[in-house]
């Protein structure tokens, strides 16, 4: 490690009241929160909430791991998905195993109602397929990826690193008189400058984001995510955490990720509006041009699962293989499905869906 590595130290939570209480920042956090609480009802106007966890989920696992230079399709995404090919790419891979990792924290969470230093690492094991926990090993740097620059210098002892986490765990589980987006902020920049593991903490970062809203019962489901927020304004986002960490001043932080919320709020309701619109158009579609193969289980699972094969459906309907088969074929001639081989397997395409998703 560098002897110029600038070096932090650390300090517990929480900041200093007034740091983080602002005229400014409780204005936006009042914005913030309304925005919120309106995708909090405009999700629960979803019959199915499988469908939005399912399609929102597989996005925020693209983004997410496209900060990290991650990148793959969403195409590619759902063929993995659905016929799981051995021959996927690594890149595709390490997304399905973000999607694993929300889903594993979200159960979690669900189950206990908190989340314990353990849970953190395994969503993490289920990140990066390793046992390797926290960090024991000093060297860990954060470097400019352009320059090579280092740019701050995590905590390197491993009690040091413990004793933060507990004290990070102890304030992700409390219910304090701060606003849970307030709080939100402050603990995601300390599990970051914390940077606990090897590899995987932006993800797990963004990870427990997402299951702090849903422990605050700001919302049911994990369907807002600030990864495509972050894409869009990834160089503030490294600056303003680099600029707390070397300052120890959090207001700009703060109003920056509670503009985060508020404006993926307005875009995640957007996207489910558009989903629940055309889910009613295919249901009147299917009754009118195909009234035989109507049932409104079936165009559920469409929206449910955008790749589906004949197995999806007989497991989700109940009905044989033959039926199965009649029903995809038969929403494919009227033209609410497309299909495509890959492999051995015909994937039937809600591609409508698709291109909403994809938005």
């Amino acid at each position: 490690m560098g002897q110029n590595a600038p070096h932090f130290k650390l300090t517990k939570l929480p900041p200093p009241r007034e740091q983080v209480e602002t005229i400014e920042i409780l204005r936006q956090t009042t914005k913030s929160t309304a925005a919120l609480a309106e995708l909090k009802g405009i999700a629960n106007t979803i019959p199915n909430q499988s469908m939005l966890i399912n399609a929102i989920v597989l996005q925020e696992a693209k983004d997410s791991s496209e900060i990290e230079n991650i990148i793959t399709s969403q195409d590619e995404l759902y063929k993995a998905l659905t016929v799981n090919p051995t021959n996927i790419s690594a890149q595709t891979k390490e997304v399905v195993n973000y999607r694993r990792a929300i889903l594993h924290g979200l159960n979690l969470t669900r189950n206990q109602g908190f989340l314990r230093m353990n849970d953190i690492v395994s969503i993490q094991q289920h990140l990066v397929d390793s046992t390797a926990g926290i960090r024991s090993v000093p060297g860990t740097v954060l470097k400019n990826d352009t320059t090579g620059e280092i740019v701050y210098t995590p905590p390197q002892d491993k009690e040091e690193i413990l004793d933060l986490m507990a004290d990070f765990v102890e304030h992700f589980n409390q219910k304090e008189d701060l606003s849970p987006l307030i709080s939100l902020a402050v603990l995601h920049y300390q599990f970051e400058s914390i940077h606990p593991f090897y590899d995987g903490n932006g993800r797990t970062g963004r990870i427990l984001n997402i299951l702090y809203l849903i422990l605050n019962e700001l919302i049911e489901a994990p369907i807002l995510y600030l990864s495509s927020y972050i894409i869009a304004h990834k160089q503030a986002y490294y600056r303003l955490l680099n600029q707390t960490n070397s300052t120890g001043q959090w207001a700009e932080w703060i109003m920056f990720m509670l503009k985060a919320v508020e404006t993926t709020s307005k875009d995640t309701i957007s996207k489910i509006t558009n989903i629940r619109d055309h889910l009613e158009l295919t249901l009147r579609n299917v009754q009118q041009k195909a009234p035989k193969l109507y049932r409104k289980e079936l165009v559920e699972l469409l929206f449910e699962q955008p790749y589906s094969r004949i197995d999806c459906v007989v497991n989700k309907l109940g009905v044989e293989r033959k039926a199965a088969s009649r029903y995809l074929k038969g929403l494919q001639e009227i033209g609410v499905l497309e299909s495509q081989k890959i492999g051995r397997e015909v994937v039937y395409i809600n591609r409508d869906l698709v291109e909403i998703l994809k938005q």
